[in-house]
């Protein structure tokens, strides 16, 4: 007997299993406990199912390479599998999906997206595709920190840690957005003059404008005693983003506090900006962010999202698990305690090159002036075979993504050195044989890569030994020559490996995320999907630079294995 594999809706619900919701997650599990699953549901729905005889319908065993038997349904000669199951065993994608009132069954190999350049990669334009990143909303970012204005992560550490990586990407993201997206919506609440609109003032507390010499501007100065603030009535709506210049005293507990409206479910939430070290705290409807404040005589500028600073707030509270809807709050109002002056408060609908600059300025305040790295500061565990990479290692990754930011920093800025410098610092890891500290591997102790993870053996990412490559580009097209010669010479040793090894990465069906099946000699380590479309997707990058057939045939061949390609057989 013929046995097609062709599905239906009625198949569907013929043996129990509902597809209605999307399916596009990472498969796993053991399929023997599914099958079991399977076996159980198709006993339950029995009852329900016997008025599809009728249709000609045919309970039946289906034997699963004589391991163990799931429910399915013949018709005649076609034999009907449920897609849950076909959706474990062959990882692939489904939803049911509805146009025009006609429903219909959308079947996927792959759950990622290839982005297809328009013409040559620029480095001042948008990195890649990161224009669609939201890297502050991924749940292994803590928070946005007040203090430094970058993503605390939790990857390998749940109390939070910053990681270089995801800092750059951050910043990238930003730097990509303010090119793709309209020109901000703008609204000034406060500019120290006497335009903007009144404060109430509580009693015993003071609120002048005047001006301040070291700026040149004038500020709001304020004064408040322990029972009132001063506040200010706002009732805004879709614009999320506040953005002012501070300067608020330790010894008063000074503090900037917003208030958040849920116009559905008539909630209040409050967001305190206090004078401490505090990451990131939360008490009932109060969310607390420390901004610092060690300096009396220091301006801090700040520029948060208040409805991202609202939800991770919800998720230390175990209430955020959805994402916050712009379109259900507003701001209240706006209160200043304690003491200290104010600045360009303003409220927006986004503030990119802010965000961004937050970025690059960490990227030179925080690197390791002897090795020009930019350390991570917590362990992460090797696989069997590999050793653990202790606290203080360096990432090819992050360096090139580092570098990425600073060489769009040097050109954006119009030639600011502290960037550039930073970015030609940061080339020196490159040259440093990961055992030694850096992030240089030899394969076969002839073929140079530049590490992801330095770890030993190597382990030949193939996505963070790109991401490097791409950030030297960078570096070259955006530095003045004399200054690029080294970023040159590193890109093109690297450019030479990746053709050496590209194909190595090739399964024929999909790719592989590294290369320690050859290092370590365990089995595989297959890219899933979203690595596998980044992986695509970069390639497709480096063949606007590098016109070698090699670069674009192979993205056309990984491509078509997203698609249920593969390679042909003897």
């Amino acid at each position: 007997m013929r046995v097609n594999l062709k599905m239906s809706v009625v198949c569907l619900s013929a043996v129990g299993v509902l597809v209605t919701l999307s399916v596009w997650s990472r498969c796993g599990g053991d399929l023997r406990a599914f099958a079991h699953h399977l076996r159980d549901n198709d006993q339950d729905g029995q009852s329900e199912r016997s008025g599809n005889e009728g249709q000609g319908f045919e309970e039946l065993d289906c034997n699963i390479n004589g391991e163990y038997t799931i429910g399915c349904r013949r018709e005649g000669e076609e034999v009907y599998i449920p897609f849950s199951f076909l959706h474990k065993y062959f990882e692939v994608y489904g939803k049911l999906a509805t146009y025009d009132g006609y429903e219909r069954f959308e079947w996927s190999h792959s759950y990622s997206k290839v982005y297809y350049p328009k013409s040559r990669y620029e480095p001042r334009g948008v990195f890649l595709y990161f224009e669609n990143y939201n890297v502050e909303l991924r749940e292994r970012v803590k928070c946005i920190s007040a203090i430094e204005g970058v993503p605390v992560s939790t990857q390998w550490e749940s109390q939070g840690y910053f990681y270089p990586t995801q800092i750059a990407q951050f910043g990238l993201s930003h730097y990509s957005k303010n090119l793709t997206e309209p020109e901000p919506r703008r609204k000034i609440l406060e500019e120290g003059s006497g335009a903007t609109p009144d404060w109430t003032i509580g009693p015993g507390a003071i609120a002048v404008r005047s001006m301040e010499q070291p700026r040149h501007s004038h500020v709001l100065k304020f004064q408040t005693s322990s029972e009132a603030g001063i506040s200010l009535v706002v009732d805004h709506v879709l614009d999320f983003v506040l953005s002012a210049d501070v300067r608020l005293s330790v010894e008063d507990n000074s503090s900037l506090a917003v208030t958040l409206h849920n116009r559905e479910k008539k909630q209040v939430w409050t967001l305190h900006y206090t004078c401490s070290n505090q990451l990131l705290d939360a008490q009932e409807q109060n969310i607390f962010y420390g901004l610092g404040c060690q300096h009396h005589s220091d301006w801090h500028h700040i520029t948060r999202d208040l409805l991202v600073d609202l939800q991770k707030g919800l998720v230390l509270l175990n209430m955020g698990k959805r994402k916050i809807s712009r379109s259900k709050f507003k701001v209240g109002t706006i209160t200043l305690t304690g003491s200290g002056m104010l600045d360009n408060l303003t409220l927006s609908s986004s503030e990119h090159m802010s965000q961004f600059y937050a970025a690059a300025r960490w990227f030179v305040h925080h690197q390791d002036p002897d090795t020009g790295g930019w350390p991570n500061p917590v362990r992460r565990r090797g696989v069997q075979g590999m050793r653990d990479l202790q606290p203080g290692w360096l990432s090819a990754m992050g360096q090139g993504h580092g570098i990425s930011v600073l060489a769009r920093a040097y050109y954006h800025s119009g030639g600011d050195r502290q960037y550039l410098d930073a970015a030609l610092k940061a080339l020196k890891p490159f040259r440093v044989l990961s055992k030694d500290g850096g992030v240089l591997a030899l394969f076969l102790g002839q073929i140079p890569w530049y590490e992801e993870y330095p770890t030993d053996p190597p382990s030949l990412v193939l996505n963070g030994f790109i991401y490097s490559l791409i950030g030297l580009y960078d570096l070259v097209s955006l530095a003045p020559a004399l200054q690029a010669r080294d970023a040159a010479a590193l890109f093109s040793q690297g450019i030479k490996s990746l053709k050496k090894l590209l194909l190595m990465f090739d399964t024929g069906s999909g790719t592989n995320y590294d290369l320690r099946h050859l290092t370590i000699g365990c089995a595989p380590n297959i890219a899933r999907w979203d690595y596998h479309a980044t992986h695509v997707n970069q390639l497709l990058l480096l063949a606007t630079i590098d016109k070698d057939p090699l670069l674009s045939t192979t993205a056309g061949r990984w491509v078509g294995y997203m698609s249920g390609k593969r390679a042909p057989h003897n």
